[in-house]
């Protein structure tokens, strides 16, 4: 049985930081595995906090939208925004940083789609009607049914 759930919040820091934690909460309920949540919460916060601190950088913040279809082999979150597309309609590769330097000259970002692409099964992005659409999915095995969504 597929269980959807949606939330929608404005692109700030503290409001992105509650709507990710209002998903994540509500995938325990339905039974993800915790270390598979708290991946999924990795992944969210990366991408929810690109929009914030890039979709919406030359505007005022923004509404987010966070779609979440869980089925008992996968979840599927989508996140929307009317924000700025990303640099020639592409997602950034994610290479992993180069961490073999003197601790002075380690890099202070760059870890984010790393850790995003590392942690989804599949990141897709598309660009429609002056919206950013990023959909990531997760490889699921939920421990029990639960609440219905």
């Amino acid at each position: 049985m597929v269980k959807t759930f949606a939330c929608s919040f404005t692109a700030t820091n503290l409001d992105a930081r509650s709507g990710v934690s209002s998903v994540v909460d509500r995938l325990r309920t339905l039974g993800i595995p915790a270390a598979r949540a708290d991946e999924v919460q990795i992944a969210l916060t990366e991408a929810v906090n690109n929009v914030v601190e890039h979709a919406y950088a030359e505007n005022d913040p923004g509404d987010v939208r966070i779609q979440a279809e869980l089925s008992p082999e996968r979840l599927w979150v989508s996140i929307q925004d009317a924000g700025a597309p990303y640099p020639d309609g592409e997602l950034p590769e994610g290479k992993p940083a180069d961490v073999n330097v003197p601790a002075k000259n380690l890099p202070e970002g760059g870890f984010g789609w790393f850790l995003i692409r590392e942690l989804a099964s599949q990141v897709q992005y598309e660009r429609s009607e002056g919206s950013n659409n990023l959909s990531l999915c997760f490889e699921i095995q939920v421990t029990s049914p639960s609440a219905e969504a």
